[in-house]
Formats: structure tokens, sequence, C-alpha cells
């Protein structure tokens, strides 16, 4: 079978995230934008350039995504859920952070087929057992929770009628299924090392960061299995997570940290690209 190999690998620019995370690609601009969650930046490349922006987050923003309407994104933060103008900056609120979550910080976001936001809350430690899954239909509704007594909820990707998601220090990706306000768990894997992020092939491999790891796991998702095949080895210690990007949908971007290591190597932080021989889906789009 075709494999994510080494030697098409590059570095990106000369940034260095303290927590890079939450990767997405925006097909109508043709550029890849990402957050640096400890810093409070967003960071914005157009690969037809090369060219980088980096523009000032509200505090603990971790995802910037896609909208149905042009330049404008929604930004999960631990301040709410804002609407975002790229052109003006302007922010305009959509939803507060949820009440009962306060003192502890948005991590992985994603959006829905439906055009749904979804996202996690976690300890900022990540000692308590006390993060959630929180649900946002459309702007200017209120997040329902989906499912609590989660550590450090990662990965969000849907692929045949199922959710899969990741409890990251319990070591475990869980295949779920959703009701109208609850997510039911359906099969739990415990793997080697800690799942992070997540990209989704459009014929069901899961490509997994694994954080600590210096590597990618790809699996085959099939209805509630998931079936492990092989490893790529990465030149950074911490992946945090990926996304597949670029004209063709082929290049994997993948997001790195530099937070919590001793000795940094010079690319740990880095922004990294593989030229694939698979193909991802387009982003989803959130419903304004």
């Amino acid at each position: 079978m075709d494999r994510l190999r080494i030697n098409s690998l590059s570095c990106i620019g000369d940034y260095r995230a303290q927590l890079g995370e939450t990767p997405v690609w925006c097909d109508r601009s043709a550029s890849l934008l990402w957050v640096d969650i400890l810093a409070g930046k967003l960071l914005r490349y157009w690969p037809q350039t090369q060219c980088t922006e980096i523009r000032d987050m509200p505090v603990l923003t971790s995802a910037v995504l896609l909208t149905d309407q042009p330049e404008i994104f929604v930004v999960v933060s631990q301040s709410g859920i804002w609407r975002y103008d790229y052109a003006s900056r302007a922010k305009t609120l959509l939803c507060p952070w949820p009440e009962a979550e306060n003192g502890k910080r948005p991590n992985e976001a994603a959006i829905a087929p439906d055009g749904s936001l979804w996202f996690s809350t976690m300890d900022p430690k990540a000692i308590a057992i006390s993060g959630g899954w929180y649900r946002l239909d459309a702007a200017g509704g209120e997040t329902k929770k989906m499912l609590g007594a989660q550590q450090v909820p990662n990965t969000l990707q849907w692929h045949d009628d199922y959710v899969w998601f990741a409890d990251s220090l319990r070591h475990q990706i869980h295949c779920a299924k959703e009701a109208t306000n609850a997510l039911t768990i359906q099969q739990t894997y415990c793997v080697p090392g800690i799942p992070d992020g997540s990209a989704l092939t459009t014929d069901g491999l899961l490509i997994n960061a694994r954080w600590g790891s210096s590597l990618l796991t790809v699996a085959a998702l099939k209805k509630t299995t998931m079936t492990p095949l092989y490893d790529l080895q990465l030149p950074v210690c911490q992946p945090s997570s990926c996304t597949f990007g670029g004209p063709e949908l082929s290049d994997l971007f993948i997001t790195s940290a530099r937070d919590g290591l001793l000795s940094p190597g010079s690319i740990d932080g880095a922004l990294i690209n593989i030229k694939t021989p698979y193909t991802g889906k387009p982003a989803n789009r959130f419903r304004l």
C-alpha cells in the first residue's frame, strides 16, 4: 500500500510555536490557518507566496475555523465563541464560554458535517478528569454538553456515521454515536503513546499525531473498527495535529509544540508539510 514518506517532508517558515494546534485548510483562499494556544496567536500561511501572517487572538484561543461566509471565521477561546472578520479584524461574540466550564480552557475544535461547531474543554493543568465535549448548532444558539468526564479531549473526525475522538492522557481513541444531545461511546481502543489531533483521508485512514513520540500513526476506520497500519517517524518531539491541504488536498500539514521541552530542537514547534499519496476532504464550515 502507499505510505507517508519522510523524504517528502519540509519545514515551513521560521515560527516556532509554544503549542501549535488545530490546522485548517481554507480552500477559498488557498491558505492554512492554525493557532499557537499558549502565545495567543493566529497564523496564516499562503503556499503560493510562501508568506505567513501572525495576529493576536483572545486568551487561550484553541481554534480558528471556517464559516459559510468568505473571510469570516469562528474563534474558539476561553473568553467565548467569536465571529472574526479577517479584513477588519473585528470580533463579535457569538456565544459565551459555558458557565459550567469556568476555569477550564478549550482544546480540540472542529466543524461537523452538518455545520455545527464542536469543541472540548479541559483542566488547564491536564490533571483533573473534568473536561467535556460541547456542540453549538448555529450562531446565536446555546452550547450543548455532549459528553463529560474527559481528561484531555482531542481528535474530532466523522466517518461512517460515527464520531471519533481521543482522550489523550488516558491513551484512548473512542468511536461514538451521536444522539440528540449526547455522545454514546460504542468502542474504545487503548493505544500506545499520547494520541493528539488527527486528519482523515477520503477512504477512511485516520492519521494521528502522537504527542511526545515523534511520530504519526496511520489506522484504517470502518464503522466502529480501527485497524492499525503503520507509523511514520517525525523530526519533532511533540507533533500535535494535522490536516490535509494544498490544491489537491494531498499535502499533510502538521503542527507541533515546544512547550514542556527542556532542550527543544531547532524545529520543535514548527509547521511541517508532507507530500502524500492520500487525499483529504474539504474542511466543513460553520453556519452563521
